[in-house]
C-alpha cells in the first residue's frame, strides 16, 4: 500500500485540505446563519446552491479541461473558491451566499474532476481499487477534522472563513508542483432517465431519495444543531459523528454487499438509518443519544450510494455502465437540490426536530420501495455480482465511472479464477 501511494501523496494530502476548508465552510453555514439570524429555509436555498453548483460543475469542467488543461483549471477553482470563502463574512446576505455557495459548488466539483482524472491516470488496473480507497478515505478524514478546526475561532468573526481560505490555497501547491499532465478528462454523457429507470428502478429512485438525504444531513444539520441550542463544539462533533460513521461503518456493509442479495442490504441499511432518526427524533434532550443517532444516520447513508452504484451495475452490461453512472450522479444531484428545500420548509413550520422526522420518513420510503422491487424481479446470483467499492456522494463522476470499471474487472477475475 505504501509504494501505491507513494506516486499519489501529494495528491491526497492536497484533497485532505481541501477537504478541510470545504468541511469547515459547510459548518460555518449553520452557525453564522444562525448568528445573522437567517431562517432555516433561507439557510436551505443557501445550501441547495452548492449542490446546484456542484451538479453543474460535473458537466461542464470536463469541457473546460479539455479547453485549457488540468493544471489551469485546477489553479482557477481553486482560487475562486478561496476567495468566495472569504466573501461569506463580508456579504451576509441569504441571496448573496446562495450565489457564493453556487460558486463554491461548482468550483469543488470541477477540482474533483480534475485531481480524480490525475488519480485515475497515475494507477493502473492493480491499484486503482487501492488508489480509490485512499482517496475516499482521505476525502472523510478532511471533512472529520475540519469539524475540530472550528473549536478554534469564533464562528461570529471572519477568522474561521480566512482559516478555510487558507485551507484551501494550501491544497493547490502540493497538488499543482506533483502534477504531471494527462489526458483531458473523458466523462460519458449520462443516461437518459427513462432509460435509467427501465433498467434499475430500484437505483434511481433509490439515489434520488438519498441525494435529499445526504444534502440534508451535511448542509442542515449545523442549523438543527444552532436552532437546538448546541456550543459551536458540540455542533462540530455533530457534524463528524456524521462523516464518522460512514468511516467506520463502509467496510462492514461492503462486505456483506458482496456476498448477499443486495436488495436486501438495501432495504437492512434504509431501515437502520430510519431507526437511528426515530431515535434521534425521540431521544434528541439528551447529547449521547443524539450523538449516537447521528452516527448511525451518517454511516448508513454513505454506504448506501456505493451500494445503488453497485446494484445497478450488476443488472446492465459492461458497455452500458459508465452512462448509467453518469445518470445516476445527475439523478443524486437533483435530489440533494431538492432535500434540503423540503428539510427548509419542515424545520420552519414543524420546529428544528423536524431534521430527523424528514431524514426518518425518507429513508424509511428507501426501504419501502426496496422491498417492493424484491417482489418485482429475482435476485442476481452472488457469483454474477459486480465487486464493491466504497464510493461518497461527494466524488465526482471520473472517480465513479472508474470505480465501476474496477469493480467489473474485479468481479471478472474472480469468476475466471472460479471457472473450471
Amino acid at each position: 500500500m505504501i509504494q501505491v501511494l507513494s506516486g499519489v501523496w501529494a495528491l491526497l494530502l492536497g484533497i485532505v485540505f481541501i477537504m478541510l476548508g470545504n468541511g469547515m465552510h459547510f459548518t460555518l453555514m449553520g452557525l453564522r446563519g444562525g448568528i445573522e439570524g437567517f431562517s432555516a429555509s433561507e439557510l436551505a436555498i443557501v445550501t441547495s446552491g452548492y449542490f446546484a453548483g456542484f451538479l453543474s460543475g460535473a458537466r461542464l469542467s470536463p469541457e473546460l479541461i479539455r479547453r485549457v488543461g488540468h493544471v489551469r483549471v485546477f489553479a482557477a477553482l481553486g482560487s475562486l473558491m478561496s476567495g468566495a470563502l472569504i466573501a461569506f463574512p463580508l456579504l451576509p446576505d441569504p441571496w448573496v451566499w446562495t450565489i457564493l455557495r453556487v460558486l463554491v459548488g461548482f468550483c469543488m466539483s470541477g477540482i474533483f474532476v480534475t485531481a480524480e482524472s490525475w488519480l485515475n491516470d497515475a494507477a493502473t488496473n492493480e491499484t486503482r481499487g487501492k488508489v480509490l480507497s485512499a482517496y475516499m478515505i482521505a476525502q472523510t478524514l478532511g471533512v472529520i477534522g475540519a469539524q475540530g478546526l472550528l473549536t478554534l475561532g469564533d464562528a461570529g468573526t471572519a477568522v474561521l472563513f480566512i482559516g478555510a481560505s487558507i485551507l484551501v490555497s494550501l491544497a493547490l501547491t502540493p497538488i499543482l508542483l506533483s502534477a504531471s499532465p494527462v489526458p483531458a478528462a473523458e466523462v460519458a454523457r449520462p443516461m437518459p432517465l427513462r432509460k435509467l429507470f427501465s433498467g434499475a428502478p430500484l437505483s434511481t429512485v433509490g439515489i434520488f431519495l438519498l441525494g435529499s438525504v445526504y444534502a440534508a444531513q451535511s448542509g442542515m444539520a449545523a442549523v438543527f444543531g444552532t436552532q437546538t441550542g448546541m456550543s459551536t463544539a458540540e455542533v462540530a462533533l455533530f457534524m463528524a459523528m456524521l462523516f464518522g460513521g460512514a468511516l467506520l461503518l463502509q467496510y462492514p456493509i461492503g462486505w456483506l454487499s458482496d456476498r448477499m442479495d443486495r436488495r436486501k442490504l438495501i432495504l437492512g441499511a434504509a431501515l437502520l438509518g430510519a431507526v437511528a432518526c426515530a431515535a434521534g427524533w425521540t431521544l434528541g434532550g439528551s447529547m449521547w443519544p443524539l450523538m449516537g443517532a447521528a452516527f448511525m444516520a451518517g454511516g448508513t447513508t454513505m454506504p448506501l450510494y456505493a451500494l445503488f452504484l453497485a446494484y445497478t451495475n450488476d443488472s446492465l452490461a459492461t458497455e452500458d455502465m459508465p452512462a448509467a453512472s453518469g445518470g445516476l450522479v445527475f439523478t443524486f444531484g437533483l435530489g440533494a437540490i431538492a432535500g434540503p428545500m423540503v428539510m427548509g420548509w419542515a424545520m420552519q413550520w414543524i420546529g428544528p426536530f423536524a431534521f430527523w422526522l424528514v431524514l426518518g420518513a425518507t429513508f424509511g420510503i428507501i426501504a419501502l420501495y426496496a422491498l417492493y422491487r424484491m417482489t418485482q424481479r429475482e435476485m442476481t446470483p452472488v457469483e454474477d455480482t459486480e465487486s464493491y467499492l466504497g464510493v461518497l456522494p461527494s466524488a465526482s463522476p471520473v472517480a465513479v465511472e472508474a470505480a465501476g470499471a474496477w469493480a467489473a474487472e474485479q468481479a471478472e477475475a474472480e469468476r475466471d479464477d472460479k471457472a473450471p
